[in-house]
């Protein structure tokens, strides 16, 4: 399963790096953010803040919108061809979403060199268990948006990705911190495991590694990531079956 899962990785990879202006594309929202948004919101927060805020948005929107590409290879037969070899569907999935979790990791490293160059002064160590986090989390959204696409009409799977991925986006704080929310808002946003994983990435962000903020943050994430997983395993062995 391992050389199934490393040959489909670096298939993919070709793939997705063939197409770089799809790259940019992805990331151009969050870069926006942080350069037309960014001094205004340091007026009342800082680049600390906001940098782990846009990488969770550059997640939802890239890992979480990877189902796209699944619906064009069903629409194609790819998936036809890819069933009729012996390679485990546990592999099939994961050759995509490494695949899928490599170029988040290319691309929130770059939201975080622009962020270096505006002002942010977040410390190495922190910066690279944050981004220990986004693979982690590219993986388990890139999961749940196969399995998505996999589940639903191919017509309905855009609607469906942008309606879930814009509230969990609102939900987690990405743009500022749920703390300054109303109490109902607040409550609300605490059932979003993003929530979590931004505030953790702030921590580390900021400095500060050994918090319950930082532990509740990684267990929550682990845990959402295994679950899309095995949801994700599940719905793709079923859809190739």
């Amino acid at each position: 399963m391992i050389r199934d899962t490393g040959v489909l990785l670096r298939h993919y990879l070709r793939q997705v790096f063939k197409q770089k202006y799809g790259l940019v594309i992805t990331a151009a929202q969050p870069l926006f953010f942080l350069v037309l948004f960014g001094p205004l919101f340091t007026r009342i927060g800082s680049w600390e803040v906001l940098v782990p805020g846009l990488i969770i948005q550059l997640g939802l929107m890239s890992a979480g919108m990877a189902g796209f590409g699944i619906v064009v290879d069903k629409r194609f037969g790819v998936l036809d061809r890819l069933r009729a070899t012996r390679t485990s569907r546990l592999a099939l999935l994961l050759g995509r979403v490494l695949s899928n979790a490599a170029v988040l990791l290319v691309q929130a490293t770059a939201l975080i060199a622009v962020g270096y160059a505006l002002g942010l002064r977040a410390p190495v160590v922190g910066v690279l268990l944050g981004l220990a986090m986004v693979i982690v989390l590219g993986i388990s959204l890139a999961s749940l948006s196969y399995a998505a696409a996999l589940s639903v009409p191919k017509s309905l799977f855009p609607s469906l990705a942008s309606t879930v991925v814009v509230p969990l986006m609102l939900l987690s704080g990405a743009f500022l911190p749920m703390s300054m929310a109303p109490d109902w808002l607040y409550a609300l946003s605490r059932a979003n495991p993003f929530t979590y994983s931004v505030d953790a990435m702030r921590e580390l962000f900021a400095g500060h590694f050994l918090t319950p903020t930082v532990a509740v943050g990684v267990a929550v994430t682990a845990a959402f990531t295994a679950v899309s997983l095995l949801v994700g395993t599940r719905i793709f062995g079923r859809a190739n079956a």
